[in-house]
């Protein structure tokens, strides 16, 4: 079963870290839009790239 952090715990995030969240997942968005198969193309090692250090950059914000 997943855990749940306690509410009570939470930590409230500034106008400024949400900025931040909103431009990363935005990025994100783009990289995985440009990674997506399109007919027979496959993404260029630099897509994929981008896309990986986006992911990382998230799953660590995520926190514990």
């Amino acid at each position: 079963m997943a855990r749940r952090t306690n509410p009570g715990n939470a930590e409230m995030l500034s106008e400024e870290d949400l900025n931040k969240l909103r431009a990363v997942r935005d990025f994100y968005e783009r990289s995985y839009r440009d990674c997506r198969r399109f007919y027979n193309q496959l993404p260029t090692r630099k897509q994929m790239q981008t896309l990986v250090q986006v992911w990382k950059q998230l799953w660590k914000w995520r926190g514990p």
